[in-house]
C-alpha cells in the first residue's frame, strides 16, 4: 500500500516567497512491519549481499557478549503484538519475564569480531533523494548494536554503496549479532513505502529577517485563534438553552469543535517532515545548529539517512499518511522500527563531493 502525506496545511511558500531559496526534498520511507525480499529496499530486511563477500564485522574494544538476546528481543516483539486487545498467557509471562538483560555470552572476547546487524537496503529505483557514489544505486546500512562507540559512547554506523547488478548468488543465512545492548538498538523487520516531498530549511538557519517574519506570522495565527475563542466561549453560553438536553448541547459543540482547523506551526507542519526518511533537511529542536561538514574536504554535509523513533508524534501530527489516519494510535504506524538512539533520532550525514568520505553522525 502507498503512504500519502496529506497536503500542508498553509502554502509557506506563497506567505514568504523567499522561503522557494530554501526549499529541499526527501523521500520519506514510511517504514511498516512486513516481509521484504532481498532485492528490496527495506528496514531490517535481508541484504542482496554477494556470497562471496566477507560480512562487515565490529573490530571496537567493547563488551560483546553482555545485554539483551537478539532473539529474545524479536520474540518479546512477537508476543507483544500477538497480545495486543488481550492480557498475556500464563506461558508468555513466563517467557517475558526470562528475558533479562545479562552476560550471555561470557567467553566472548571484548576484542571479537562482532558481526553488525542490517538496518536498512535503500534503493534509487525506489528513493528519488538516494544520491550517492556514480553508478551505484544500492547503500546498505549496518550498525553495531552497542552504544559504546568513540567519546560519546554511540552507536557505530557502517555504510556500503554497491551495483546490484553486479550481485550474483546472495548469502543466506545472512550473520547478525547474538547479543544487542538495548533492545532499542534492533529495529524490527519492516518493508518501506517511499514517498517524495517538499521540506523547508529549520527556522534557527534562515535568515534573520525571515525567521524573524515567520515567527511573527505564527504570533498572528495564535492571536487570531484566542480571539475565536473568546468569541466561541460567549456564543456557547448564548446558544446552550436552544438545546433540548445539555448532553445534545455538548454533542454538537464537539462537533463544531472538530471542524475547526489545528494549529498550524512552522516547525512542526510546514518545515521539516518527521520519519524514517532520506535527503531532506535536518532539524535542531533540542540543541542550538551544530556544522556537519566532511573531515576531508571540509564541504557541509547534509543529512543522507534520519533515523527516528516516531512516523510521527503529537506535535508533527498532520504529517501522518492519509492512510493510516483511522489507525493514528496504533503503536505499528506511529512506532513501527522500535529504534530509539540519542534522545529519539539519529541522522547520517554523507558528503556530496564524494560519497566515499568517511560519513558523520548527529542526534537530537
Amino acid at each position: 500500500m502507498t503512504r500519502t502525506t496529506p497536503p500542508r496545511p498553509v502554502d509557506i511558500e506563497a506567505v514568504f516567497p523567499a522561503l522557494a531559496a530554501h526549499r529541499r526534498t526527501a523521500t520519506r520511507l514510511h517504514p511498516r512491519r512486513g516481509v521484504p525480499g532481498a532485492g528490496d529496499s527495506s528496514v531490517a530486511g535481508p541484504l542482496l549481499w554477494p556470497v562471496d563477500e566477507p560480512w562487515p564485522v565490529c573490530t571496537a574494544l567493547h563488551p560483546k557478549g553482555t545485554g539483551r538476546l537478539l532473539s529474545d528481543v524479536r520474540l518479546r516483539r512477537r508476543i507483544q503484538e500477538d497480545a495486543r486487545g488481550r492480557d498475556f498467557t500464563e506461558d508468555e509471562l513466563r517467557l517475558l519475564d526470562g528475558m533479562r538483560a545479562a552476560r550471555h555470552f561470557p567467553d566472548l572476547r571484548d576484542d571479537a569480531a562482532l558481526p553488525l546487524l542490517a538496518v536498512a537496503q535503500l534503493s534509487a529505483r525506489d528513493i528519488p533523494d538516494l544520491v550517492g557514489p556514480d553508478d551505484h544505486d544500492l547503500l546498505q546500512v549496518f550498525w553495531c548494536p552497542f552504544e559504546a562507540h568513540g567519546p560519546d559512547r554511540t552507536i557505530d554506523v557502517v555504510l556500503k554503496w554497491r551495483r546490484s547488478a553486479d550481485v550474483g548468488a546472495v548469502l543466506t543465512p545472512q550473520p547478525e549479532p547474538p547479543v544487542t545492548g538495548r533492545e532499542e538498538c534492533v529495529p524490527t523487520r519492516c518493508v518501506v513505502h517511499p514517498e517524495q516531498v517538499v521540506e523547508h530549511e529549520y527556522l534557527g538557519l534562515l535568515d534573520e529577517g525571515l525567521e524573524e517574519a515567520i515567527s511573527e506570522w505564527e504570533k498572528g495565527l495564535l492571536d487570531d485563534d484566542d480571539d475565536c475563542e473568546d468569541g466561541d466561549d460567549e456564543d456557547d453560553s448564548a446558544s446552550s438553552a436552544s438545546y433540548a438536553t445539555y448532553e445534545e448541547y455538548e454533542a454538537a459543540m464537539a462537533a463544531a469543535r472538530a471542524e475547526e482547523p489545528d494549529e498550524v506551526d512552522y516547525m512542526s507542519d510546514l518545515s521539516i517532515a518527521p520519519g524514517w526518511k532520506v535527503g531532506g533537511f535536518a532539524s535542531w529542536h533540542l540543541t542550538d545548529p551544530a556544522p556537519v561538514d566532511c573531515q576531508v574536504c571540509g564541504t557541509a554535509m547534509p543529512p543522507l539517512l534520519t533515523v527516528d523513533q516516531w512516523e510521527c508524534d503529537g506535535a508533527s501530527r498532520s504529517w501522518l499518511p492519509i492512510e493510516d489516519r483511522d489507525a493514528e494510535n496504533d503503536p505499528r504506524v506511529i512506532d513501527p522500527v522500535g529504534v530509539y538512539l540519542g534522545r529519539g533520532l539519529m541522522r547520517v550525514h554523507t558528503c556530496p563531493t564524494d560519497p566515499f568520505h568517511p560519513h558523520r553522525l548527529s542526534f537530537q
